[in-house]
């Protein structure tokens, strides 16, 4: 099966972006007119996060989000026929924030968030680094499917790691130096357990893996936002937030990286993954030990 699917993905391919952006156009039209693909869930997103905008003005950043949603998918197909060349004229940035640390005694943590195109930032980021890329990743379900995904996003010099057995496998890796990819907007399984948070206008739980990890380890902490400049092309922009995690009190460290996904939706709010839920667990008071920073939650 795997040779089916991976077959019939890689001659598709080789057709040109342009007709591969049609698909893309269509299959948008049937999420969004026919099947309506979790559009109650964006609008209600969007309606948490923008209540100063109006109805038509959130409706064109669903819109916007669904034809990002739908490009993801098919620039993914292409990235199995792009070669690292293509990627790169296509991913551009300031890798120099990065590599200015190659060689030198700590090792970094690239904190970003749900942002389009994932896949191309993957592939793009860790042919520019010259430190070993480390990404964790949720194996898919569907096997064979699961082996084109992890076959593509390793095509580069990226290192993938299970979600499920990280703890045991990422030790090989952390007596070299290294760049550890995390995404700083999971949804914790156990909301008790994590920093919670203002996002945007209602508190949030937030995993503590980003901030826990860098201070156990002492790593550089780098924030990357990532963008569509235009259809097929994407821009990145890395900054360091520190170089001292642990001078950072208990949950700061990542109310700064919230704060910072935060600007990057507000700047361009079609760019972010809207479709998961990312308000689905509800504050409580009890919740308050875990509260990171000093202002108080929007309830």
């Amino acid at each position: 099966m795997y040779y089916i699917v991976y077959g019939f993905l890689r001659l598709l391919s080789f057709l040109p972006l342009r007709i591969l952006y049609l698909l893309s156009d269509f299959v948008y039209f049937l999420l969004v007119y026919v099947f309506k693909y979790r559009k109650n869930v964006v609008m209600g997103n969007l309606q948490i996060a923008f209540p100063e905008k109006t109805e038509k003005e959130k409706e064109q950043i669903l819109k916007e989000f669904y034809h990002n949603f739908c490009d993801t998918f098919i620039e993914m197909i292409k990235l199995l026929s792009w070669n690292e060349k293509e990627i790169l004229k296509r991913f551009t940035g300031n890798p120099e924030v990065v590599n200015q640390f190659y060689g030198k005694n700590q090792s970094i943590q690239l904190v970003t968030g749900h942002f389009f195109n994932w896949e191309i930032a993957n592939l793009g980021l860790s042919s520019v680094c010259k430190i070993p890329f480390i990404v964790v990743y949720m194996p898919l379900k569907n096997k064979p499917v699961d082996k084109v995904v992890k076959e593509l996003r390793s095509k580069t010099k990226t290192i993938l790691i299970p979600a499920p057995d990280f703890k045991n496998q990422v030790q090989q890796y952390l007596k070299e130096q290294y760049v550890l990819i995390l995404v700083g907007d999971q949804n914790p399984g156990r909301p008790q357990n994590a920093f919670w948070t203002n996002f945007f206008t209602k508190p949030a739980p937030f995993v503590k893996g980003p901030e826990t990890g860098s201070k156990r380890n002492n790593t550089v902490v780098v924030y990357a936002d990532f963008y569509k400049v235009k259809r097929g092309y994407y821009r990145y922009e890395m900054e360091v937030i520190t170089t001292r995690p642990n001078d950072y009190n208990e949950g700061e460290l990542t109310k700064v990286l919230v704060k910072r996904i935060e600007d990057s939706i507000r700047k361009r709010p079609a760019n972010y993954l809207w479709s998961h839920r990312r308000w689905k667990h509800e504050w409580k008071e009890e919740y308050r030990k875990t509260w990171a920073g000093e202002d108080e939650p929007l309830v």
